[in-house]
């Protein structure tokens, strides 16, 4: 078994009219986020799920989640601002101190990108 984390899986993909991600798969992609930030993945197994602006970002944002032990999101918590719009929140548990994760999705084709992310 590999010690290396994995690629986010599946795609974040357009659903029916109307639909946005289900819940799973938006923790999914709020949990390698939280791991990329607190230095425990590589940005590259996220790269897919980000626009490229997006993945520079991360990649020059580096290490800004301290975490003793490996970081645990919450049930995101979902809004959608604008058809074709997704943001939400999650809280990153990380021992002692908590962090919010918040991130904003568009729809690119049948495709959800993450455009941007910010961290408390």
């Amino acid at each position: 078994m590999s010690s290396l984390p994995h690629a986010v899986s599946d795609p974040l993909v357009w659903g029916p009219p109307g639909a946005i991600p289900d819940e799973r798969k938006l923790r999914s992609l709020g949990q390698a986020l939280a791991e990329v930030l607190a230095g425990r993945r590589p940005a590259e197994s996220v790269a897919d799920r980000l626009t490229e602006r997006a993945y520079r970002e991360l990649v020059r944002a580096g290490r800004m989640i301290e975490a003793k032990r490996p970081p645990f999101v919450g049930s995101p918590h979902v809004k959608e601002p604008k058809d074709g719009a997704v943001e939400m929140c999650l809280l990153v548990h990380c021992g002692e101190r908590s962090h919010v994760l918040a991130v904003r999705l568009e729809r690119r084709g049948v495709q959800w990108l993450c455009t941007d992310f910010e961290t408390a």
